[in-house]
């Protein structure tokens, strides 16, 4: 089919032509001399993009979802116990990886389309007076919902409970699109990969440590091997990586720090803040619903938008795929079949997003749900012109 794939799924996001003509590359010594300049470049401006000043954030060939590992066997002793709400597939999955490296994981169950209760985090902790407690598992934004949970709040409550326990915060789907302050909001740890805000492909796993955080890499007795922070560590310091780096994709990566920079992370935001308001007014046009139970908790990055009673989102989805070369994202666990994601992160502006919309709607038509063509992208281009 003519003309390029609208790629509106909640990750992996289109890549720039900037991002695929650096990538495409030869390979280089990733134990030369030259090489530590490459490295710094990337550790020393990482930070940048979730405004820490003290700690140090780690690159591995890996995804978001391995972070999660990463985090956990470096700062949480065998067996340990913790404490997370669930609220929508990642969460459940952060939850589940948990488990399955030995952790007691006490959960706060949610609604799906719902987000975090600092409240009922505080209660969990303050009954918890022997601070058994290690960490407290976050998912910023739940992708599988677009909703976002207030990180600030969660630590504050932590903090009103007077316990010790690490903050981990899974950051996949905000990290490099939404407002993250790794500092101000008493993050200590913050997973995120590259294929989302940082518009790469998959394949590289970021994780940003406080200085609370590393102080538990070296007490902590959980076996680890090639997620070691310490054998990290002792290498980013000469410049190098303990293993095999994919350079293709530092150097993407190298790449992509110099445009968000460019642009500004308040910008970046913003940008993606525009993006979603546009979404969400089609929505409304359309007369659907988001599955975000409460318009202040729905997500700038992506929306989950739920279709009639009697209908199946996975048709829509289909048909937007076959007949309009779009893909859409999925409704996923409890939510198949009553969610379509449309995703409005990384690489993306206005124009483009209401190309999507456009198909988004002959898709729904053609489904057999009513919608009348041309109102959801209109009312998103005049939420746009206003903005602007």
């Amino acid at each position: 089919m003519a003309g390029r794939h609208f790629l509106q799924i909640p990750g992996p996001t289109p890549v720039p032509d900037r991002l695929l003509r650096v990538m495409h590359r030869a390979m280089e010594d990733h134990r030369s001399s030259a090489f530590p300049a490459l490295t710094r470049s990337i550790l020393s401006r990482l930070p940048q993009v979730v405004q820490q000043t003290k700690g140090e954030p780690f690159v591995f060939p890996a995804t978001g979802t391995a972070m999660w590992e990463a985090a956990l066997v470096n700062t949480v002793n065998p067996g340990g116990r913790l404490l997370a709400v669930r609220f929508g597939q990642f969460s459940h999955l952060f939850i589940q990886t948990a488990r399955a490296l030995g952790y007691q994981v006490d959960v706060i169950e949610e609604p799906w389309g719902d987000v975090a209760d600092p409240a009922r985090i505080e209660a969990a902790l303050a009954a918890d007076t022997a601070h058994e407690i290690q960490g407290v598992l976050l998912v910023h934004n739940e992708t599988a919902t677009g909703v976002t949970s207030d990180v600030a709040a969660v630590r504050a409550a932590i903090d009103r409970a007077k316990h010790p326990a690490l903050l981990l915060v899974d950051g996949v789907s905000s990290i490099a699109s939404l407002e993250f302050q790794f500092d101000a909001w008493g993050v200590d740890c913050a997973i995120t990969g590259t294929q989302k805000g940082f518009m790469l492909p998959a394949g590289l796993g970021i994780l940003y440590l406080s200085e609370k955080a590393l102080a538990r890499v070296d007490s902590c007795t959980m076996p680890r091997a090639y997620f070691d922070l310490r054998a990290m560590r002792a290498n980013n310091a000469q410049g190098y990586f303990p293993s095999t780096p994919a350079l293709s994709l530092l150097f993407g990566l190298d790449e992509a720090l110099t445009m968000l920079l460019e642009e500004g992370m308040d910008a970046v935001a913003a940008r993606h803040r525009l993006l979603a308001n546009g979404v969400r007014a089609a929505v409304n046009a359309w007369g659907l619903r988001q599955c975000a139970k409460r318009p202040e908790i729905a997500s700038n990055s992506l929306t989950a938008v739920m279709v009639p009673e009697g209908h199946d989102a996975r048709r829509v989805i289909e048909i937007a795929f076959t007949r309009y070369d779009m893909s859409l994202g999925s409704g996923l666990n409890e939510l198949a079949g009553k969610v379509f994601r449309i995703g409005h992160l990384g690489d993306t502006n206005r124009l483009t997003l209401a190309g999507a919309l456009a198909g988004v709607e002959m898709a729904l038509c053609d489904a057999g749900i009513p919608v009348t063509l041309g109102s959801g992208v209109g009312a998103a281009l005049q939420q746009w012109r206003v903005s602007a």
